[in-house]
């Protein structure tokens, strides 16, 4: 289960969670796209954040309806705040981040 943003030490938490996205798992994916999107301390990344959530949706089993839906949601809402240019930056980035 995703964790909430700020729960542990920021800086040490971005460092595994960033870690462990790289291999694929979904519940890190998901945390960095909630750090990309409140971007505690500066201004939010929502391209970065959009490319996290949409790889934490697609990780997340088909089993695990409920942490899929919240990523495809936080998804959605990170969306709502991007101009159609930068959600074809992010999921450009997604799919490029899938070929690896």
């Amino acid at each position: 289960m995703p964790r909430a943003a700020g729960s542990q030490d920021t800086a040490e938490s971005q460092k595994w969670d960033r870690l462990a996205a790289d291999q694929g798992n979904a519940p890190a994916e998901y945390n960095l796209g909630l750090l990309y999107a409140k971007n505690l301390g500066g201004s939010p990344d929502y391209v970065h954040a959009h490319v996290w959530f949409y790889l934490a949706a697609s990780h997340f089993p088909e089993s695990d309806v409920s942490d899929r839906t919240l990523a495809i949601n936080n998804r959605n809402a990170v969306a709502s705040k991007m101009t159609s240019g930068q959600i074809a930056e992010a999921q450009w980035l997604a799919l490029e981040w899938k070929q690896k």
